[in-house]
């Protein structure tokens, strides 16, 4: 109980006590169903079947770097809380390229990101073993991002759309395993 305490004041003190013109913070929510499907499926039109597992995570992001006012460079922090089917913590730390510039921006602030990085399970997960025999706590993470600013009296706040994805990299750091979600939340610009 502690550690979530002081989790929800390190993630929300920044977000009242930072007024920079250009917001270089963000802060994600975001909650998804896991799904049997690999990522490509996600994208050929391949029926969704989903099971009955959800993740509830919390992310803060940092920009460290940008080029013009095209790409930015992120660090990526996560706390994922699994539940029904599954029930354990994940833990993801990952690098985010994030394209910013779109022809359609004066009408729809938009952005879209990628982020790959290390992933730790408190358990090995349940949905992965099931899907493919066995699975590990220590996996690579990536995920894709799209994210919508349609809220013109507070444009700090965005709509997203990830696919949470966990790999074991085509054998790299774990013979079977990996999972898949897709979500919806809130980022907010600090």
């Amino acid at each position: 109980m502690r550690a979530i305490i002081l989790l929800s004041l390190v993630f929300i003190f920044p977000i009242f006590s930072c007024h920079a013109e250009e917001p270089l913070s963000a802060l994600s929510i975001y909650t998804g169903q896991l799904t049997t499907n690999h990522f490509e499926d996600f994208f050929t039109g391949e029926r969704i079947r989903q099971k009955n597992s959800y993740l509830l995570a919390v992310a803060l992001a940092r920009q460290i770097g940008r080029w013009e006012d095209r790409l930015s460079y992120e660090l990526e922090g996560q706390l994922v809380k699994h539940f029904k089917r599954q029930d354990h913590w994940e833990f993801n730390l990952l690098g985010v390229l994030r394209w910013e510039k779109f022809f359609w921006d004066q009408w729809l602030e938009t952005s879209a990101a990628f982020g790959l990085g290390p992933s730790y399970a408190t358990a090995e997960p349940e949905v992965e073993i099931e899907k493919d025999g066995e699975s590990a706590r220590f996996m690579v993470y990536w995920m894709l991002e799209l994210a919508v600013a349609p809220f013109k009296l507070q444009p700090r706040l965005e709509l997203i759309s990830r696919i949470h994805h966990r790999s074991n990299a085509f054998g790299l750091v774990a013979d079977n395993g990996g999972s898949n979600a897709l979500t919806i939340g809130f980022k907010y610009r600090f």
